[in-house]
């Protein structure tokens, strides 16, 4: 269970890390990269940051961008929250799959009505 304080920072660093990610990604065209949440460890000095990126297509690629320019993104946050944090996080990205998880749970649901036909499905009435 998250302390207060864990909390607090937790959120902090999700709204800075989300301008940081919406102001990079405005100069591509076409690239959504969004936080989908962050987790502070308990002394406060590792930040493990789960990232929703759009299109999945190019997100490993992305990620592997993400994760060599870490220290500039970790400067530019420790710049933004410099009154309010005494030491900046480290940061751990790690990739969030839990859209294309959903989706694919939707494609099977919709593949699984398309082949239930009507001369299979049994109505209420023909069963009396």
């Amino acid at each position: 269970m998250d302390s207060t304080r864990q909390q607090k920072i937790s959120r902090l660093v999700q709204k800075e890390l989300s301008e940081i990610f919406r102001r990079e990604t405005a100069k591509t065209r076409g690239t959504l990269v969004s936080v989908s949440s962050v987790r502070v460890s308990p002394d406060l000095s590792v930040a493990n940051v789960r990232l929703s990126i759009f299109p999945s297509e190019n997100a490993q690629a992305i990620m592997d961008n993400i994760n060599q320019n870490e220290r500039s993104i970790r400067h530019q946050l420790a710049q933004q929250t410099r009154y309010q944090l005494r030491r900046c996080p480290e940061l751990k990205f790690h990739l969030d799959d839990s859209l294309d998880y959903i989706d694919h749970i939707d494609e099977l649901l919709a593949k699984d009505k398309k082949s239930e036909s009507p001369e299979n499905s049994k109505s209420p009435e023909n069963q009396q």
